[in-house]
Order: C-alpha cells, then sequence, then structure tokens
C-alpha cells in the first residue's frame, strides 16, 4: 500500500510539478521561490498521504496546497511592507487574475495560448541573462521534471555542472528580476532558437527516455508537442517552429506501435505500421510544407530541425520498411551533418549510410567515433556497431558490443532489448 502511494506521487508529480511552479511563479513573480514552494507541496503529500489515503484528484491537491502557500508568502510579504489595508484586496485580484480554479481542467486554465503559464515558464527560462546551456538546463528541470543526472546525459556532461547550472540560472533571473510574461516582437525571434532547443530535448526524453524502467514517457512528448504547437501560433512565419512542430507530430505518430503486447520495445523497422497514426502523420506533413514554403519565400535552407523533419517524413510515407527511400535519408544526415555537426549526428549518418550502402560504409563511419570522447558512455554507439558486426557475419564481436551497450544503458527496457540481441549472437554452426 505505502509503495503504491509513493508511485503515484512520483508519477503525478513527474506531470504536474512544471503546472504548479508556473502558477506560483506567475502569483510571486519568481522562479526559485516557485519550485521550492512546489517543492513543500511534494513533501506534503509524501507526509499526508500514507496517512489518509491518494485524493480523488491528486493534481488539483498538490496545485491547491502550493497556491495556499505562495498565498501565505503574499501575506507575509504585504505585512512586512505594513500593507494591511491593502492586503486583501490586493491578493483577491491578483487571485482573480492570475490562478485558474483547481477544478477547471487542464484546457480550461490554459485556453489562452498567450496567458499560457507554462510557455511564460519557458521563455523567462530561455532568458537572454543566462547562458544558452543554462537557459536549457532551468527549463528542462522546471517544464520537463528532468533530473539534474538526466539533463546531465542530455548534455553529455557532468552532473555537477549541470546542478552548478540550475543554481547560478535562478539566481541570476532573481538578481536580474526578470518579468513573468512572453516576449513580444525582435525579442521573441531573440529567444526562440534556446526555447525551440528545450522543447526538442523534453520530447527527446519522453520518446526514449534515458533512465528508469519505461522504454517512454508520453506526458513529456505530449507536453513538448503542445509547447510546439502553441509556438506555431506566436511565430507563425519562422520555419524552424514549424520544422520542430513538424517532427514531433510524425515521431508521435508511433508511439502506439513502439511497444508490444508486453510492453517490449520494437525497434523501427519492426513496427507495425497499420497502428501509426494517420492524422499526426498529415498533421506533421502539413507542417514540414508549411516550413519548406516559408524557406523558399525567405530564400534560405531548411534548418535542423525541418531537416529532421524531412527525414522522418521519409519514414511516414514508407508503407513498408522496404519502401524507405534511404538514399534521401542519407542524403540529409549529410547536409545535417554540415548544418549543425556533432558526432550524434554523424553516428545516425552511419545508420543511413548503412541502410543505403550496406553496414561496411556505417562500419567506416562509426569506428571514426570510437575515440571521441563525447560518445565514451554512449550506449548506442556499441549498440549501433554490433548491429553492423552482426549483418557483416562478425557475429562474436557483435555480441561483446551488445553487452557493452547493455552495461551502459540506463534505461532498463532498452537495456533488456540489448541483452536479448546478445544472446542471439549464436555464431552458425560449421
Amino acid at each position: 500500500m505505502q509503495r503504491d502511494i509513493q508511485r503515484t506521487i512520483e508519477a503525478v508529480w513527474r506531470i504536474e510539478s512544471a503546472r504548479i511552479i508556473a502558477v506560483v511563479a506567475r502569483m510571486l513573480r519568481g522562479v526559485g521561490e516557485a519550485e521550492e514552494i512546489a517543492q513543500d507541496a511534494l513533501v506534503a503529500a509524501m507526509e499526508k498521504w500514507p496517512e489518509t489515503g491518494t485524493p480523488d484528484n491528486p493534481a488539483a491537491w498538490l496545485m491547491a496546497v502550493a497556491k495556499n502557500r505562495a498565498l501565505d508568502l503574499l501575506r507575509h510579504r504585504q505585512l512586512q511592507q505594513d500593507k494591511q489595508a491593502e492586503l486583501t484586496y490586493e491578493i483577491e485580484g491578483q487571485l482573480q487574475d492570475t490562478v485558474p480554479d483547481v477544478a477547471l481542467s487542464v484546457e480550461q486554465a490554459l485556453d489562452d495560448n498567450i496567458g499560457d503559464d507554462l510557455l511564460r515558464l519557458v521563455f523567462i527560462s530561455c532568458h537572454p541573462v543566462l547562458s544558452m546551456e543554462a537557459r536549457v538546463a532551468l527549463t528542462l528541470r522546471l517544464l520537463g521534471g528532468l533530473t539534474t543526472d538526466e539533463i546531465a546525459r542530455a548534455f553529455f556532461v557532468p552532473e555537477p555542472t549541470v546542478a552548478q547550472r540550475i543554481v547560478r540560472a535562478k539566481r541570476t533571473l532573481a538578481e536580474a528580476k526578470v518579468p513573468f510574461e512572453v516576449p513580444r516582437g525582435a525579442e521573441l525571434g531573440e529567444r526562440l532558437a534556446a526555447v525551440l532547443q528545450v522543447i526538442y530535448l523534453i520530447y527527446n526524453e519522453g520518446y526514449a527516455a534515458s533512465a528508469g524502467s519505461d522504454w517512454m514517457r508520453p506526458a513529456l512528448c505530449d507536453e513538448a508537442l503542445r509547447l510546439g504547437r502553441v509556438l506555431a501560433g506566436l511565430a507563425p512565419d519562422e520555419p524552424e517552429v514549424h520544422g520542430l512542430a513538424a517532427l514531433m507530430e510524425i515521431q508521435s505518430s508511433r508511439m502506439r506501435a513502439r511497444l508490444d503486447t508486453q510492453g517490449n520495445p520494437v525497434l523501427l523497422l519492426d513496427q507495425d505500421r497499420t497502428r501509426w497514426d494517420p492524422l499526426l502523420i498529415r498533421r506533421g506533413l502539413a507542417a514540414l510544407a508549411r516550413a519548406e514554403a516559408l524557406c523558399e519565400r525567405q530564400q534560405r535552407g531548411l534548418g535542423p530541425y525541418a531537416m529532421q523533419a524531412a527525414i522522418a517524413a521519409c519514414h511516414a510515407r514508407a508503407r513498408r520498411p522496404g519502401d524507405t527511400d534511404w538514399g534521401r535519408i542519407a542524403a540529409l544526415y549529410d547536409g545535417l551533418a554540415q548544418l549543425t555537426p556533432s558526432p550524434v549526428i554523424e553516428l545516425n549518418r552511419a545508420v543511413a549510410l548503412s541502410m543505403a550502402f550496406g553496414p561496411a560504409t556505417g562500419l567506416e563511419v562509426v569506428d571514426a567515433l570510437l575515440e571521441e570522447p563525447a560518445l565514451k558512455n554512449y550506449h548506442l554507439l556499441p549498440s549501433v556497431r554490433g548491429d553492423f558486426l552482426y549483418k557483416l557475419g562478425r557475429i562474436a564481436e557483435a555480441r561483446q558490443e551488445f553487452e557493452r551497450a547493455a552495461a551502459l544503458a540506463q534505461n532498463e527496457r532498452e537495456r533488456d532489448l540489448l541483452l536479448a540481441r546478445a544472446a542471439a549472437c549464436v555464431p552458425a554452426l560449421p
């Protein structure tokens, strides 16, 4: 019983913490204090729920506790300033203007895109007073609910480095007294790149969870996709906004096919494509077409998100794995590698080259990455190498690579999949 309640608390917190922080941050006009109060609400749940049982609406319970504590802090501030006469009027006015009723549905509470608390929180976290690394790390922490360890793995940097970035970022925002609002005009464009990067990383963490027992965390994907759609409305003439939206729509179309009936991961080429969501594919292809049209009108090439969406579109258009245009995908990865070179993109390019021109070609690219520091503990490097070796008939070497990949994998489902692949590496009898 206690364990069930603990799991419920963890699940609700993972999903709702960003909204709680966002609402409280708007009340208090401070990100650091908002996160502390949200954490207080979490602690209260951990103390109360084992005694009283899980509330009928756990998310509303946490939100109510956080709001009440924020109100207490507001009252305390007013009392300290000797403004007792204005206290009731100001707090009630702020509540009416800024705090949705906890009984309202999410759709009702967030029906105004411009007034979206979560979107405001994204732009605050991505304020120009912060470095790019700090903006991304802070937003992933506040909106994605990711731990510092998960963020560190996303960036391939030590966990203490990420922790320091987050602490310094909150301190910098407080000292700069950054307003809790969505930027407009030219300032919106300036902060867009950091916001897109944040949403992209949140989505990736949901699509392929870096740790834990779940292969995916759909709530993170849904939140990132929602924010992407909101941004598309806020910045309709920005090709990369539509490119990212297209990428997430198409990737999300595969969610139902990525697990079998036992909850085991199913790789892309093994998926039942009849389970792909045609509505999301259509939405994604439409968003990609919008991005391409804007690029043509503005006489500029596709950006990295639109280019990745074009790669995803090649898969979405193929009714069967054998219909996939791997030559086109390899060419797109060539362009992506030139536009935003990185070891991970190079690893993905190796897979595309392998499918288009054979595993020996892919292995040559992967072997050039073996000494890359950023990929030292990246489990997909030995996983991809093992796949190439297996296809080349080098079974014993492939088994070693899959076992090494499993040892590095932090996600339990992925580790099981890699161990199964290692076990299947049985040399043919002479």
